[in-house]
């Protein structure tokens, strides 16, 4: 980053009775944290301050200000999007309260998407809450969809310590992940995972690894034959296409051996599958990116953290990351646009000329 420019991160400040605001304060405590990076925090000044005293934070100065546009460079900046003084009961599920998670998640979501920020990192949110409270969809990678107006599929990756996972199916029951593990599925999410590795992640040969379905990958057909009918016919249209993608591996020997040092991504058939020996390997510095969006989204790799809200125990790690890697995310999607520009515009030919 320049001396003069700093990366601007819209911030959701997530469930207000949970770890959200104490890992947002903790992460901008150290102010070497702001030399590239202007935080813009959607909450009130009263809810932040109320988190900063609760947690002995009362050295973790803030900037009020009523627009992101008033914000202030290498500050950490609190837009108040309400102002009623709001009752808060730390560790307790958020209810009501749920309708100013939604809040700020709209006003950071409308400034990213008018240029006013340049990446947003989203806090943990309570989806429960935030859906008896009018949320209408599933979590913010739905929700930053359709304020894309995007109808392309979406990809969650989980990124840390230099492993990337993404799945094929997302927030679903375990009963119904057999039948939404088609061939078609298989083969966009894929693609766009190759796309992030390229685009997002600077990966010049991405090498994708694709989990199995069903236990050691099916065994031949003997545990099912998803994998034999499904999956592997996937792979081969892949490598068709240029994709260098290898399996179906069965999960627990990949993870177990280690076999997933040797690719830049994998992708795992179910959120479980993929998530646990995610966490396993890599929480407390894990990220949440969502591919395949036209903004730069990321969140850390936990959640509201309610057993733990209030208590001054929340880990910054993960959140830490989150803004970190948003930034260089942002930074590879301006490098790879660089490189992929035709310095040979077309031009319009006169007529009956050459």
């Amino acid at each position: 980053m320049s001396e003069t420019k700093t990366l601007r991160v819209g911030i959701s400040c997530g469930d207000l009775n949970g770890i959200g605001l104490e890992v947002i304060l903790k992460t901008f405590e150290d102010n070497r944290m702001m030399q590239d990076v202007t935080p813009i925090v959607y909450a009130s000044s009263h809810v932040v301050s109320h988190h900063r005293k609760v947690l002995g934070l009362e050295e973790v100065q803030f900037h009020g200000v009523d627009h992101s546009s008033d914000a202030l460079p290498r500050k950490l900046n609190v837009v108040n999007v309400w102002a009623e003084e709001l009752e808060l009961d730390l560790g307790k599920p958020s209810g009501k309260l749920s309708e100013y998670s939604i809040k700020s998640l709209e006003a950071a979501a409308n400034d990213l998407a008018t240029g006013k920020v340049d990446v947003l990192v989203t806090a943990p949110i309570d989806k429960n809450s935030m859906q008896a409270s009018g949320f209408a969809f599933p979590g913010h990678t739905e929700f930053l969809a359709h304020m894309a107006g995007s109808d392309n599929p979406v990809l969650m990756i989980l990124v840390g310590d230099g492993l990337r996972v993404g799945t094929v199916t997302g927030h679903i029951p375990l009963k119904d992940v057999a039948d939404s593990v088609t061939t078609e599925r298989i083969l966009s999410k894929a693609r766009l995972f190759h796309q992030s590795l390229l685009r997002d992640f600077g990966v010049a040969s991405p090498r994708i690894a694709v989990l199995g379905l069903n236990p050691h990958a099916g065994d031949g057909g003997t545990l099912g034959s998803e994998d034999r009918e499904r999956i592997l016919p996937a792979v081969r249209k892949l490598n068709d296409e240029g994709i260098l993608a290898m399996g179906p591996f069965a999960a627990d020997g990949f993870f177990g051996s280690g076999g997933y040092k040797h690719f830049d991504g994998v992708l795992a058939m179910y959120h479980d599958q993929g998530l646990a020996p995610f966490k396993a390997l890599s929480f407390g510095n894990g990220v949440n990116f969502t591919a395949g969006l036209p903004v730069v989204r990321t969140s850390p790799d936990h959640g509201t953290g309610l057993d733990i809200a209030g208590k001054g125990e929340a880990d910054p790690g993960s959140f830490r990351q989150a803004v970190w890697s948003a930034g260089d995310i942002m930074h590879h999607r301006e490098v790879y646009k660089a490189m992929n520009v035709n310095p040979l515009q077309p031009q319009k030919k006169e007529r009956g000329g050459e």
